[in-house]
């Protein structure tokens, strides 16, 4: 079993981080906890909202900042009976308050934590038992109803017989807890991130105890959160980077509440969202850009009437590209709740650098840049001519970067561009991870780049990007992009113009992609009302393939219809493109009626 810090990381990511670092005050997260239990030990520190029933208005649970700490400490305690400081904790149980004691425990034991989920997360136990594998979790954490779980996944997926399973809920606070101890380097890992999957197998990402912090340290100046008048709402899973960053890492490092919720239950019912939103003062939240289409087309206008939104400060659309569609039916439908319009915010982010990058200030409304579709797909940003409105098409600005350097690059050769270019977007900072776990090569690959011609390292993100007027436009990834007659198409443009042109298809349960020699395939879900008929799908194929042809200037080869539930998707919700064309080309869609249409 590889020790602590073990050379998993890339000696160049590390020097850059160390030099980066030097330069800036790094207070870790075990630091900030010890402080509010200190100073503010009686104030409300985490809260979780459980819904038992359909019409339940929520049963709250909160734990002050002084119980936090004494909860973290005994799950501290548990971990130094049973586990090294460096082992791998895997974090296998529900959303709620036990998660986040578990998390924080791990960084004050100086095990490195796993954020996981529970073995009944349907669809994703593929996924759990190579994570469970990669990481070589000497415990796993859960609770008392989770832990039989555990140990039957375990026993069912090769689990080692001798990895403890800690039900945190029962761990006793110690009789004494630590006057003082020393503070994780700012370069020890604290946690491993596994990433979601949407383009490649699950890689972690060594996330320091200095890049957590500074993060944390940059969303909170980026959205200018005070732990007098903010309190952070999310319904997002903590297995997820933005939802461990902003409804954990960020609450802690600044002090001011959390409010967090099951994704379920926000998905039966998103109202719910809406009402702890306007529940509290200054009211920060993330989701991504699905979510507020969801919100919107499922909360009733009876619903609508009842919020109160005046008292929300940011919300960050971030995680999948935004769409100005989107934002403007979002606003649309609870525009007269008092929700300032300002309060949308696009942002950007990613795994390997922790997670936050950029976000739209909060002063400015969010906004688009028009620019000219065909020269887009030769890679350039140029206003579209004037008298040609078909040649338009819009990219939502993502903001400015949030303490950390941006740069676009060539893909190819590494060569800098210059603004109003498309490249690949590469980014350093403190908050940029260390590597890989037990990947060194593609952790130098993808963290130690450095720009042709230029020194130091540069994170490799696999986005294309530009930046416009100092703020940044993303256009997608690289890997999912459609390259056709030797021009560029977004998958998320088609995607877009397909489920805007068939009224049959679910909003964002569809994924474009190259099938081989250009031809470009749709694998879209009907909606649940929908009835497939030969009829449907045949008016559908024509209607798409006409407006693709038109908006994009490619001929659509298929549109599938596949039954709701059948596109493939990560753990975070995301559409997996890769999977689905994977799945694609192995015959997976081939009974489907009109597949070979």
């Amino acid at each position: 079993m590889p020790a602590k810090n073990s050379t998993h990381s890339t000696h160049t990511a590390q020097e850059t981080f160390r030099e980066e670092t030097t330069a800036n005050a790094y207070r870790p997260l075990t630091e900030s906890l010890r402080e509010w239990a200190g100073t503010r030990g009686h104030q409300r520190a985490f809260t979780f909202v459980e819904y038992p029933g359909p019409d339940s208005p929520g049963v709250h649970r909160t734990l002050t900042w002084q119980r936090l700490y004494q909860r973290a400490q005994a799950v501290a305690a548990g971990l130094r009976e049973t586990a090294r400081p460096g082992d791998r904790a895997a974090l296998m149980l529900p959303q709620g308050l036990d998660y986040v004691t578990a998390f924080l425990g791990c960084l004050y034991a100086r095990v490195i934590a796993v954020p996981l989920f529970s073995p009944d997360l349907p669809g994703h136990e593929g996924r759990l038992a190579a994570v469970l594998d990669d990481c070589e979790a000497a415990v796993v954490l859960s609770d008392t109803a989770t832990a039989g779980l555990v140990r039957e996944f375990g026993a069912a997926h090769g689990m080692a017989a001798d990895v403890t399973v800690l039900a945190v809920d029962q761990l006793p606070v110690p009789e004494e807890l630590p006057a003082h101890e020393p503070a994780p380097e700012a370069d020890e890992i604290a946690y491993l991130q596994y990433t979601s999957g949407s383009t490649r197998l699950p890689a972690g990402v060594m996330i320091s105890h200095g890049n957590v912090a500074a993060n944390a340290e940059q969303a909170i100046a980026a959205f200018d959160a005070d732990a007098d008048r903010t309190t952070c709402v999310g319904w997002l899973p903590l297995f997820h980077d933005m939802g461990l960053v902003l409804s954990v890492a960020a609450p802690v490092s600044c002090g001011f509440p959390s409010v967090l919720m099951d994704p379920v239950a926000f998905l039966e019912r998103p109202v719910r969202w809406l009402k702890l939103l306007g529940g509290y003062r200054g009211t920060v939240s993330a989701a991504p850009n699905f979510a507020f289409d969801y919100a919107a087309s499922r909360v009733s206008a009876e619903e609508a009437a009842d919020l109160r939104l005046d008292r929300v400060r940011t919300l960050i659309n971030g995680s999948e590209p935004v769409r100005t569609g989107t934002i403007d039916r979002f606003l649309a439908a609870f525009g007269d709740t008092g929700l300032p319009p300002e309060a949308h915010c696009p942002s950007y982010g990613l795994a390997e650098a922790t997670v936050f990058v950029s976000a739209d200030p909060l002063t400015e409304l969010p906004h688009a840049v028009t620019c000219d579709r065909d020269a887009l797909t030769h890679g350039r940003i140029v206003p579209p001519p004037a008298d040609d409105p078909e040649a338009a098409t819009e990219l939502v600005a993502c903001g400015v970067p949030a303490g950390q350097e941006i740069a676009i690059a060539d893909p190819d050769t590494g060569a800098a561009l210059p603004e109003g270019s498309v490249g690949e977007i590469r980014l350093r900072g403190p908050n940029i991870g260390l590597g890989y776990w037990k990947r060194p090569e593609q952790s130098a690959e993808t963290f130690g780049s450095p720009l042709a011609g230029g020194s130091g390292a540069w994170l490799r993100t696999g986005d294309l990007g530009a930046l416009h007027e100092g703020q940044l436009l993303v256009t997608g990834r690289l890997k999912d992009l459609i390259i056709v007659d030797g021009r560029n198409h977004y998958p998320q443009d088609v995607e877009e113009t397909v489920q805007a042109a068939v009224a049959a298809v679910r909003r964002d349960r569809l994924a474009a992609f190259d099938a081989g020699d250009g031809r470009v395939v749709v694998v879209a879900e009907h909606r649940r009302e929908v009835d497939p008929t030969p009829e449907l799908r045949a008016a559908a194929t024509e209607t798409a393939r006409a407006q693709v042809s038109v908006g994009h200037g490619v001929r659509l080869a298929r549109l599938l219809l596949v039954e709701p539930g059948a596109v493939p998707r990560t753990s975070s919700g995301k559409v997996s493109r890769s999977a689905c064309r994977a799945q694609y080309l192995a015959g997976a869609f081939a009974g489907v009626e009109g597949a070979n249409a």
